[in-house]
Formats: structure tokens, C-alpha cells, sequence
């Protein structure tokens, strides 16, 4: 019987996320930051009563694709003016971040990466982090990339 139940349950994960019918998902990118041709900056899921928001990876780089900062602080700045700008147009802030995936070159620096972030989240309901160090990104001047999830009420 318990085999029969999460096989009944796996095929209900799988019919409920098939690709077959997306309609309460949609793909964005946002003309204020710098955009990869071939990836999606964010991706929202109606959920109903709430909208869930998936954000890329967000590395220092301003919309035209310069580099922004040459230290852990100034980079961070950067990649979450880049977060803001894009929960912005899904109607969400920094405040409605529930996730956080912090990848940084020095975990050393985590206190400068720290003292940025607390300026764009809820310190009184911070959201789940994890914080990964690398040996490197996809370019050796990139010292940061965050990805973001917020989570919205619908109108």
C-alpha cells in the first residue's frame, strides 16, 4: 500500500510540473540588467495566492555588461542592485527574498558580502542562505554571484 501511495504521489509531481501546460509560468529578462542571450534573468510560478520568483545567478555587472567593483563589498552592491531592479518588475523587493545561493572566491570576505546584503533583506525574517566558496566564476574578476527566490502575494 505505502508503495502504491508514492507512486500515486510521484505521478501527481510529475503531471503537476509537465511541461505540457506552463501557463502559470512565465520567463523574463530585465532591460536594467545585463542579459546572456539564451538565459532567462528570472522565472515567476503563479501559485495561486502567491507568486514564486526563481532569479538567476546575478554577478556584478551593470546592464551594459561592465564590471562593477574590484572588492567583495562593491561587487556585492552591484549584484544586488541587480536583484532589486529585477524583483522590481515582477512587483517584489529584496525584503520578499525567502533564498538566498551565495557563491564567493574568498570565503574570507563573507563579512563585506554580509554588511551589503543586510541592507536588502528582512533582518527580522532573513531568508535560508547557502554560501559556497569556489575556486572561480566565469571570469577570474567576478568574485560574487547570488542567486535570489522571493515570494510575492497575487493581486
Amino acid at each position: 500500500m505505502k508503495k502504491i501511495l508514492i507512486l500515486i504521489f510521484i505521478e501527481i509531481f510529475i503531471f503537476s510540473f509537465s511541461q505540457k501546460k506552463m501557463d502559470n509560468v512565465a520567463f523574463k529578462n530585465s532591460a536594467e540588467v545585463f542579459t546572456i542571450p539564451g538565459l532567462s534573468q528570472s522565472t515567476s510560478i503563479d501559485c495561486g495566492n502567491s507568486k514564486m520568483i526563481f532569479l538567476s545567478g546575478q554577478v556584478p555587472l551593470d546592464k551594459t555588461g561592465n564590471l562593477v567593483g574590484n572588492d567583495v563589498e562593491n561587487q556585492t552592491r552591484q549584484v544586488f542592485k541587480n536583484i532589486e531592479s529585477i524583483l522590481k518588475e515582477h512587483g517584489a523587493t529584496g525584503r520578499d527574498i525567502v533564498k538566498l545561493g551565495i557563491f564567493i572566491t574568498d570565503i574570507s570576505k563573507t563579512s563585506d558580502f554580509r554588511k551589503i546584503r543586510d541592507l536588502y533583506i528582512n533582518l527580522q525574517n532573513p531568508p535560508v542562505s547557502s554560501l559556497v566558496e569556489v575556486s572561480r566564476l566565469f571570469r577570474d574578476d567576478v568574485l560574487i554571484e547570488v542567486e535570489a527566490t522571493a515570494v510575492i502575494k497575487n493581486k
